[in-house]
């Protein structure tokens, strides 16, 4: 028995929230299984990203107002601290890909705190991984594309300038690190951080209701007090770390594709 067991009426237990309540979520069309939430809120998402691209720069202003000026920062910022740190000269090449990857998965973290949304995309894994996957399948085609297919390989695991009896250690590593651990890792951090804040979130916010509005007791009223106060702190916190996923998310694609553009010596 925990504590806000104790602390609610006699007959009555606080239940946490559990993956499957949170994330489990049934269709919103009867018969349509694959049509939920997720898939609605992922759809309105790119509209919303090609939208504001197209009210922004379908007709430039050389003296840039409005939404202009408002996705002009995002795409400054993309630009000085996604891209070319990464691709140099052949930053402007690939803004198109990075600006939309940041400000879709900016998007889709961000409806985890939108009320009525209330549920980020990305902690449904299958999101970030058809946009790892993507990038991983782009980042093979350029490496092989401009480094040839035997010098894309050779150039990943026997980097110039070490004995030849550390490559019996560092080739397979590096083979694995690039092939199968980078691009794992490229959709599980985007996920695991989306499902584990969405958990916290909706942990404290229905302790602050059920304690206060659900079941009210003396005892119980502090505690939701307390679960609020969280919620509202949580929700903070969330967003910056929706807008760093989403940063982190687009500058290790850059990193990539700048890997397969330019061989490392």
């Amino acid at each position: 028995m925990n504590t806000l067991t104790v602390l609610a009426p006699p007959g009555d237990q606080f239940g946490a929230p559990t993956p499957n309540e949170l994330f489990d979520l049934p269709p919103i069309i009867s018969g349509v299984e694959w049509f939920t939430k997720p898939v609605l809120l992922a759809t309105l998402s790119a509209i919303l990203v090609i939208g504001l691209c197209w009210a922004a720069f379908s007709k430039p202003k050389l003296v840039p107002r409005g939404v202009q000026n408002i996705t002009e920062y995002g795409y400054m910022f993309v630009r000085d601290q996604v891209a070319r740190p990464f691709l140099g000269k052949d930053a402007d090449r690939f803004m198109g890909l990075l600006l939309t990857l940041f400000f879709l998965v900016f998007l889709w973290n961000l409806m985890g705190v939108i009320p009525i949304a209330q549920f980020p995309v990305a902690s449904h894994i299958a999101f970030p991984a058809v946009l790892a996957l993507s990038i991983y399948v782009l980042k093979i085609y350029l490496g092989i594309k401009h480094q040839g297919l035997g010098g894309y390989f050779k150039n990943m695991m026997f980097p110039p300038g070490l004995p030849k009896a550390i490559y019996l250690l560092l080739s397979p590593i590096e083979f694995l690190s690039n092939m199968i651990i980078a691009p794992f890792t490229h959709a599980v951090r985007l996920f695991a951080n989306m499902f584990a804040g969405h958990m916290l979130l909706a942990f404290f916010s229905m302790v602050g209701f059920w304690f206060l509005f659900e079941k009210l007791t003396p005892l119980g009223a502090g505690v939701g007090v307390v679960g609020v106060i969280m919620t509202i702190i949580f929700t903070g916190f969330e967003i910056f770390i929706q807008f760093l996923q989403a940063f982190l998310f687009a500058m290790l694609a850059s990193m990539y594709i700048g890997g397969s553009l330019h061989a490392e010596h």
